[in-house]
């Protein structure tokens, strides 16, 4: 099991359960680091606030994976961030995985917003751009914001939470953990309505089982970043535009809207396919 603190020094913390210690542990890996941004953007501004930022992402996942002090937690650290190289196999399907998830979470937002209204206003309450000068910097505001989410919510949620549970009690029971944990810090956001929450947690279910399959944090975080920068570019922030479809109680079942329920399916259907073709190309040790 992994740990963050050293026992010698916090000897409590190797009292706690299995599970606790993954669940914390998962927390503090994704939660920290991923509020550095907000505070780099909002106080330096995009350009030094970028370059910033990628250094510190860079460090994390060094860190994360397995690298610098201490030395005795070296192995936890590589296991949790489940490091390795991806076979040429793994690869192609791991990056159909993350494409097709990304299309999947919209597909099911666009649906969502054609059942009930789009609030546009509470949706985009928190991610207001509008102090960003020009264009270009907010899309790099956009692309590095994902990319932190991305990453860290990765190592957190999918490794250093999920990692030891699956070495404890199982795939199930890790990915359900984390799913639910990742669903439970977003409910705080003003987006997280009612009908995002299901969305939301099935996000969760298909990234768990994603590093699962793969053993790999890779491809989740490419599909959890290219989610974002949709979200953060068109629902969130209205960089690249803004969702206009009115809800099919007024337009009837059109075409557009049968058009993401096939896009949803396939592209759900796809996913899934990924995953059994890299649970079965993944090395068993990679897994257990």
């Amino acid at each position: 099991m992994m740990t963050l603190l050293p026992s010698r020094h916090f000897s409590g913390w190797a009292r706690l359960p299995t599970a606790l210690r993954a669940i914390i542990s998962g927390l503090l890996m994704a939660l920290i680091p991923a509020n550095v941004w907000p505070l780099l953007l909002l106080n330096l501004g995009v350009p030094l606030a970028a370059v910033v930022e990628v250094a510190f992402l860079a460090l994390y996942v060094w860190w994360a994976s397995g690298g610098g002090p201490p030395r005795r937690t070296q192995a936890a650290r590589a296991t949790a961030f489940r490091r390795g190289i991806p076979t040429p196999t793994q690869w192609s399907w791991g990056l159909i995985a993350a494409l097709f998830f990304a299309i999947s979470i919209h597909a099911s937002i666009v649906l969502l917003f054609r059942i009930v209204p789009y609030p546009m206003a509470t949706f985009r309450q928190g991610y207001d751009f509008s102090f960003i000068p020009s264009l270009p910097l907010k899309w790099i505001a956009v692309v590095v914001s994902a990319t932190s989410a991305g990453i860290c919510e990765e190592t957190g949620f999918r490794g250093y939470m999920q990692r030891p549970l699956e070495l404890r009690h199982g795939a199930p029971v890790a990915v359900l953990i984390s799913s639910l944990f990742f669903t439970a810090v977003h409910l705080t956001k003003g987006w997280a309505m009612a009908g995002m929450v299901p969305i939301v947690f099935g996000a969760g279910v298909l990234l768990g089982l994603l590093a699962w399959s793969s053993g790999s944090l890779i491809f989740g975080m490419i599909g959890h970043i290219v989610m974002d920068i949709g979200l953060f570019a068109y629902w969130w922030t209205g960089v690249a535009g803004n969702f206009t479809a009115r809800p099919i109680s007024e337009t009837g079942l059109d075409q557009p809207f049968l058009i993401a329920c096939a896009v949803l399916a396939t592209s759900l259907l796809i996913v899934l396919l990924s995953i059994l073709k890299l649970r079965r190309k993944t090395p068993s040790t990679a897994r257990s």
